[in-house]
């Protein structure tokens, strides 16, 4: 199963790492080299951001994210997992997850009628 792992910033939280949080460079050789990580990447801020909408026809553009929302993306990888219990298992070790959020949606998969 597939999972988009959306790594996002809290801005509540301070800008230190927690303590006894993991090593991402570690995080990211360790899922490369599992073949869990199928690819990965940071994104540019939510300032940077241009949001697209069609209404009536017209194609409207805002700059910024699409939502007000307190997390910020500040990167996504793909993950290739057997179920959410592993999809979970392997997003608890990474950085983020202890100085921010991570976020996991499965994506669709053919068939699915949800």
């Amino acid at each position: 199963m597939k999972y988009l792992m959306l790594v996002c910033v809290d801005p509540d939280l301070p800008d230190e790492e927690a303590p006894g949080s993991p090593d991402i460079e570690e995080w990211v050789r360790d899922t490369d080299a599992k073949g869990i990580r199928l690819i990965g990447n940071r994104t540019r801020p939510g300032s940077d951001a241009t949001t697209v909408r069609v209404r009536n026809g017209e194609v409207l553009l805002t700059d910024g994210p699409y939502a007000e929302t307190k997390d910020l993306i500040a990167g996504f990888d793909v993950l290739e997992c057997a179920d959410l219990d592993e999809a979970v298992e392997v997003a608890a070790r990474h950085t983020m997850a202890w100085n921010g959020v991570i976020e996991l949606r499965p994506f669709w998969v053919d068939g699915d009628d949800d």
